[in-house]
């Protein structure tokens, strides 16, 4: 099946079972087959008027109880800011697909890009700590949709499926596997109503989650809050403590969080850092490689963030170089370059949404290979 449906598959198995959105291509077939799939299941579809009523829509249904997802490309991301900020405030388990085509502004509606990629870690306003993951097939696009309800839900938080045009809608098999064959990951939910402190977290800083109409007293409100949810915006300690909180909750559990793929990495000298469809070409240049003696490995990025900052400096400990590979003018390399204490990093991007090629990754390889560091 399509790379779309195959995240339609998945959530629905994760237990979605709310989906508001807006047509938008790449993303499009996500929400038609949705509009099939969860009345069948039990779920409600709804075509919003535009992709701020989406997300706002999901965000509502999540706090009436239910696993909600919206799905997007580009332009409606930027839409989606203001409120995945609110979602982040108010420790609302949401899942947003993103399947990135070609910007900015309308840009490329049918063509391919990685151009979204800081724009998940910083495009809203304030502090916070993003969960994005990173599929590069079609099976990915099933399992990932699935991991990322998991992690909404067990940190209270929106999290982004940052897929691409070309992974989005390639066709391959995918083996489809039933809720009780994966884990499925539920809200925590608190266990008395006395006493009760809506935004008071346990010892992981998750606090459990009572949702509207199961009797609790609840506040929700994107303001500066103390555990009661009531807003207390003027108090320096309080903002601290909650936003640190809502912060140490992702950063501290950052290596449970993070997945990477690791291919010929025990004695690389040279390693190829890409994510999504820009990994397909990589892995197979990396495998020529190997073919004619190089030391190459290949380090494949599922979780893009948090940025797997730990693993990089262990890296750098034995590499020589590293190649950056996307489909962008320069996002992910910044970290890499950020975190290999001044390693050689070279940088091969590509615009205009046609893939790399083996053979132009293979290219660089050569070249670098032949530096002197």
């Amino acid at each position: 099946m399509q790379g779309d449906e195959a995240c339609a598959e998945g959530a629905i198995v994760a237990g979605c079972r709310v989906f508001a959105g807006y047509p938008i291509t790449p993303s499009t077939e996500i929400a038609e087959r949705l509009a099939i799939r969860l009345p069948q299941v039990g779920g409600v579809f709804i075509q919003m008027e535009d992709e701020l009523s989406s997300i706002a829509l999901i965000i509502g249904a999540s706090y009436a109880g239910a696993k909600a997802m919206t799905a997007t490309s580009g332009p409606g991301m930027s839409l989606f800011m203001e409120n995945i900020g609110l979602a982040f405030m108010t420790e609302t388990p949401i899942v947003i697909v993103n399947v990135m085509r070609g910007g900015p502004s309308t840009g490329q509606p049918t063509r391919a890009s990685q151009g979204d990629v800081m724009q998940a870690k910083w495009g809203s306003h304030g502090d916070y700590e993003i969960i994005a993951l990173s599929p590069f097939s079609v099976q990915e696009m099933f399992d990932l949709t699935i991991e990322a309800f998991n992690l909404a839900e067990k940190f209270r938080t929106p999290v982004v499926l940052l897929a691409d045009e070309i992974v989005g809608h390639m066709r391959e098999k995918v083996v489809i596997k039933l809720p009780e064959e994966v884990e499925i990951v539920n809200r925590k939910k608190p266990l008395s109503k006395e006493s009760f402190l809506p935004f008071k977290p346990d010892e992981d800083l998750v606090p459990p989650m009572a949702c509207f109409g199961e009797g609790f007293k609840i506040h929700v409100t994107g303001l500066t809050h103390d555990f009661s949810g009531f807003p207390s915006s003027v108090d320096p300690g309080v903002h601290w403590k909650l936003v640190k909180r809502l912060c140490d909750k992702i950063r501290l559990n950052s290596e449970k969080i993070i997945k990477i793929d690791e291919r010929f990495m025990e004695d690389a000298e040279i390693i190829v850092v890409a994510y999504g469809a820009p990994a397909r070409s990589s892995l197979r240049a990396v495998r020529i490689a190997r073919e004619k003696g190089l030391k190459v490995g290949l380090c494949r990025l599922i979780t893009l963030w948090p940025f797997p900052q730990r693993k990089f400096l262990e890296y750098a400990k034995h590499a020589k170089a590293f190649i950056v590979v996307e489909m962008n003018y320069g996002q992910i390399v910044r970290e890499v370059e950020r975190c290999v204490q001044g390693k050689p990093v070279f940088f091969l991007p590509k615009m205009g949404g046609d893939p790399h090629t083996p053979n132009e990754i293979l290219n660089l390889i050569y070249e670098v290979n032949e530096d002197e560091f």
